[in-house]
């Protein structure tokens, strides 16, 4: 026997009812075209927060900027090719490098401490603004060193200071150095703020926590500082290194910003190999943003590890 074919039942009620819909929806005007939305350009964030025992740390992006030709900068002493070799394991450029400059903001629960303050004082009030701070409320600028790019946020435009309230805290050998010569930023930033430093050596202390390490070379008296609460430690290594890559990889490598050049390299293989073997975090100045990460050794020289969640499990 066939089956009986059967078909949708369809009411005279729901016939009507769409049949009256048509000349209402030819009626109805089409829908326009919509724009693409517009470039919004590239973004970076400004701050990165995170607590270390009971320090809370703030790295901040007080500036980044393309640099041309990093070869004229990095490994002064080696070859092209092997320039080209390295920048190409890690998938960057050579004609082109991005420079970031981060200073840290500490507060130990009694002070605001700040390390290093940018290119210009315009950066380093804009990134402090972002993370919730004001110039007012820094208690201690700490300078590791006295290249422009450290000390330019100290004083602003009108001549006046950036800090009000703060003290100063610099490496003894670095001030005396500087003091020497006829530096036009150190002239500016640091003379007119000398009767409010105090100086230290290698091992001082700033505050509770936050003690100096020497690291001599990039200038005379580059220092950088390890902070330890509640065992726990991180390393804020400043200019000892100034990119992930071509001075980890090859810490002999010659910078051209280094005063010293072979103190300089001395400096970084011991200082990286004393995180390495630690397993200690640091923030870098000069890393790419937010800064933070971690040192293995790999072959003759060094890796970089960028942090991913290992500090924000600490808050």
């Amino acid at each position: 026997m066939k089956p009986r074919m059967t078909s949708p039942m369809i009411s005279r009620r729901t016939a009507l009812l769409a049949g009256a819909a048509l000349p209402l929806a030819a009626a109805l005007p089409a829908t326009p075209a919509r724009a693409a939305a517009g470039m919004l350009g590239s973004a970076a964030p400004q701050f990165n927060r995170f607590k270390l025992g009971s320090f809370e740390v703030t790295a901040l992006l007080a500036g980044t900027r393309t640099v041309d030709n990093p070869n004229e900068i990095f490994g002064l002493n080696a070859s092209a090719d092997e320039f080209k070799a390295a920048s190409d394991a890690a998938f960057i450029p050579t004609d082109k490098a991005q420079f970031f400059f981060t200073p840290t903001v500490v507060n130990t629960g009694t002070e605001l401490v700040l390390f290093d303050t940018g290119l210009a004082a315009a950066g380093i009030t804009g990134a402090l603004a972002a993370a919730g701070y004001t110039p007012d409320q820094v208690d201690v600028v700490v300078l590791t060193h006295m290249h422009g790019d450290h000390i330019g946020g100290m004083v602003g435009e009108d001549g006046s200071a950036t800090f009000a309230n703060a003290r100063y805290v610099t490496g003894a050998i670095e001030h005396n150095h500087w003091s020497g010569t006829d530096n036009e930023g150190f002239a500016k930033n640091v003379v007119p703020m000398n009767d409010r430093f105090t100086f230290l050596d290698d091992g001082g202390s700033v505050t509770g926590g936050i003690t100096a390490m020497a690291a001599f070379g990039h200038t005379p008296g580059h220092m950088t500082y390890m902070l330890e609460s509640d065992g726990q430690r991180l390393a804020l290594i400043a200019d000892a290194t100034n990119h992930y890559v071509w001075s980890l990889a090859h810490p002999d490598w010659e910078v051209r910003f280094d005063m010293d050049k072979a103190a300089a390299a001395a400096t970084r293989r011991s200082l990286l190999g004393m995180l390495a073997a630690d397993r200690v975090p640091f923030i870098g100045y000069h890393m790419p943003f937010p800064a933070m990460g971690f040192v293995e050794t790999r072959g003759e020289g060094f890796h970089y590890v960028p942090s991913s969640y290992q500090m924000m499990l600490n808050g």
